[in-house]
């Protein structure tokens, strides 16, 4: 993200508008917006013309994850923004679970994106280390869904 586009968000976010906080995540960066008045961690900046709380801003490098990093796994992150599902149905068994083995191509949960349910594929055999997301949780483009250790 770069400094243009930070600058046009603050302007939105500052413009009248009824959002009281916005978190954005891209290319690693993470910014967040959040009103004076909401539970800020930061207190709010007083304008001085007006008197009148700013919004804060914070800008903020998303985590790795340590254990991707020192244990050689590879993630299944979400290829567009959706609703996440582990089962095919809500009553059905889950794609699959920690501890369980997968085959590259092996379907490992759906994405509901605008009504078109879009099967996620492991990219590598091995088993599953870690699921990131809870079942019918709302996910962004990249995020990561699952931690495979490769065989």
């Amino acid at each position: 993200m770069n400094f243009k586009e930070i600058k046009e968000l603050i302007s939105i976010f500052s413009a009248e508008t009824v959002i009281d906080e916005l978190e954005i995540e891209r290319s690693g960066t993470r910014v967040r917006f959040k009103r004076a008045g909401s539970a800020s961690a930061a207190g709010p900046i007083a304008s001085p013309n007006t008197g009148v709380p700013e919004p804060t801003l914070t800008v903020s490098p998303v985590p790795e994850s340590p254990a991707a990093e020192d244990h050689g796994l590879v993630d299944v992150t979400s290829p567009i923004v959706g609703t996440f599902y582990r089962a095919s149905s809500p009553d059905g068994d889950p794609f699959v679970s920690v501890g369980d083995s997968v085959e590259k191509g092996q379907t490992v949960c759906i994405i509901e994106a605008m009504k078109l349910m879009n099967e996620i594929e492991a990219e590598s055999s091995g088993d599953i280390v870690s699921i990131f997301v809870e079942n019918g949780q709302p996910i962004e483009y990249g995020e990561r869904l699952f931690a495979i250790r490769p065989r």
